[in-house]
């Protein structure tokens, strides 16, 4: 989960501002006409949430979007399929159509279809960077410390999402680093440090020496409330370490705009510190092109272990084919937003900022030309890849390491504190390949996240 951005339920932008709203007016006008000519022509009647032309008779929407079920799929494609082939007149009547049915506060596929619609909208018009842009402007604008934690602790208290990770990471790093004096954890990930609190504990109660750790926290995504949001979180670490009785060193890395320009003494590595590296949801923010070298720079830190937590889901090997990839993103969000509507309340304004934190994301990877001349203002790139993907790339410099039964053991534990649907996914028997590296996390059986640990 991005936890960079967060915004109200109040603050939150809605799809169809300004000129935007003229448009989808347009579009809305046009389906109309068309719809109008069809009745004429069929002597039919329909309600305003099962309207159809010549080109979608299929769909035949009920009156209520609840009657029939799952339908946002089936029209979501189908608009993805349209725009790909260019087919204006479907487009503008499935955006209508869509736009008719979707609500960022209604059902899961009336949620799905109101963040997807934007997405589109954003193709078709090619608005995508300016969207984009809005969205993680009013998004930065309402983002604090209080409020980005509060959510992130919610979601780990209902949904083992990010605990999964967490739990499986520091297993992996306190036993590569058993026995070490000096430690070394460089951290990329934007989860505000919510995973080494643990981490701390379990190191105040080894049985030998208490050792010395220095906790590096490298931040890409850079906003304006960045330093005195990481400066609070420094605080509170520093608090929590004196608490536990461990020496603690808390730095942090900013200003980089991507994570090709680290290098060991931008970090303050010694000679005589154990090194881990610590990447959670960070690898999938590199750019496509550039990730073989940050893998690179990651070798030559010769860190005692590498552990690499991502979502299970490729957005790269079809980046430039939109249908692939759009249904790709709709698969993997309509399982993210099952998820969270069985995790919480209906009403609950923690489901919503989730929900609302995806939109930005489906927009830069549906919505936005990776091509384009000012694609680099946008960012992360999101563009996720699959365990398999990864151990792919990662076998260049490394060996995976693999968890071991006390690590396994845990992360079981964890998911017995959750609700039914969750579940774990262990290494097929590791061949030649490396395909099998890594353990999963399952919701209702599909693999959603992908923990792995390796070695130089």
């Amino acid at each position: 989960m991005d936890t960079t951005l967060f915004t109200t339920p109040q603050e939150a932008p809605t799809f169809f501002h300004c000129n935007q709203q003229i448009s989808i007016n347009d579009h809305a006008a046009a389906a109309m006409d068309m719809q109008s000519n069809n009745n004429n022509n069929n002597n039919q009647s329909h309600t305003s949430t099962s309207r159809s032309s010549d080109s979608t008779d299929h769909h035949q929407l009920p009156s209520s979007p609840h009657a029939s079920g799952k339908w946002a799929s089936s029209l979501l494609n189908e608009c993805a399929r349209a725009i790909s082939d260019k087919d204006s007149t479907k487009i503008h009547h499935l955006l209508w159509m869509l736009n008719e049915l979707a609500s960022p506060y209604g059902d899961c596929d009336q949620k799905l279809a109101s963040y997807f619609l934007q997405a589109l909208f954003c193709k078709a018009t090619d608005s995508g960077h300016r969207c984009h842009k809005t969205l993680s402007s009013v998004a930065e604008k309402s983002h604090s410390f209080d409020s980005a934690r509060k959510l992130i602790l919610k979601f780990q208290e209902v949904s083992p999402w990010m605990n999964f990770g967490h739990v499986a990471s520091n297993g992996a790093i306190l036993e590569a680093l058993e026995g070490e004096t000096k430690l070394h954890i460089i951290d990329i990930s934007n989860t505000l440090c919510t995973q080494w609190p643990t981490l701390l504990e379990a190191l105040a109660t080894r049985n030998d020496e208490t050792p010395h750790l220095k906790l590096t926290v490298v931040v890409i995504a850079s906003t304006s409330s960045s330093s005195s949001v990481m400066k609070e979180v420094g605080q509170r670490m520093e608090k929590f370490a004196r608490l536990m009785g461990v020496p603690f060193e808390f730095n942090v890395i900013t200003g980089l705009n991507h994570l090709g320009e680290l290098t060991k003494e931008r970090l303050g590595i010694q000679e005589d510190e154990a090194i881990a590296v610590n990447c959670i949801g960070a690898l999938r923010r590199v750019e496509v092109q550039e990730r073989a070298a940050v893998i690179r720079i990651f070798q030559s830190l010769r860190p005692r272990v590498l552990t690499v937590v991502e979502e299970e889901a490729d957005f790269s090997s079809s980046k430039d084919d939109f249908v692939k990839c759009f249904e790709e993103c709709l698969r993997f969000y309509t399982l993210y937003f099952e998820m969270l509507e069985e995790s919480f309340f209906s009403t609950s304004n923690d489901r919503l900022m989730l929900e609302r934190e995806c939109s930005r994301i489906i927009v830069r990877v549906l919505g936005c030309d990776d091509h384009h001349e000012n694609s680099s203002e946008l960012g992360e790139c999101e563009r996720r890849e699959r365990g398999s993907q990864w151990c792919e790339r990662l076998k260049e410099g490394f060996s995976p390491s693999g968890f071991s039964d006390d690590v396994v053991d845990d992360v079981k534990a964890l998911l017995k504190r959750y609700r039914a649907g969750w579940g774990f996914l262990p290494p097929s028997p590791q061949g030649e390949n490396h395909e099998s590296a890594g353990i999963y996390l399952t919701w209702k059986e599909v693999p959603v996240v992908w923990a792995s640990a390796w070695k130089p």
